[in-house]
């Protein structure tokens, strides 16, 4: 786990926090409320691969074959669960497009990025 957040880490600067794992240790809560946009932005800059899609965030992950697509798909659905909080799935043979928003706030909150950092751990 230690090997994963050092790699994820937003800089080199050891003195700035690690955003992804910082996120990756919190739990979805309730009621969440929409992001401001610089608020998604920031967060953004330290999801390596993530971006903004209109009132979501997205990420394409690519694998070998679609064994390991589905593996990775059960995976994320673990997440879901866990954090009663559920992304939009695209599955394919070899890649999967996950995307995240929270309809009830009406676009991206804190649970959005709390998953989206849960999910870059599972394939680091």
């Amino acid at each position: 786990m230690t090997r994963i957040r050092r790699r994820l880490c937003v800089s080199r600067d050891s003195k700035r926090r690690n955003v992804n794992s910082d996120l990756a240790v919190m739990h979805c809560r309730s009621g969440a409320p929409r992001l401001a946009d610089a608020e998604v932005s920031a967060a953004l800059a330290a999801l390596p691969g993530w971006t903004r899609s209109g009132d979501r965030i997205e990420k394409t992950f690519r694998f070998a074959d679609y064994y390991r697509t589905m593996a990775f798909v059960n995976a994320v659905a673990s997440i879901a669960h866990r954090e009663d909080h559920h992304p939009d799935l695209e599955v394919y043979y070899d890649r999967c497009i996950v995307a995240w928003s929270t309809h009830s706030a009406g676009g991206i909150t804190q649970n959005d990025l709390i998953c989206a950092a849960r999910v870059n751990e599972i394939v680091a």
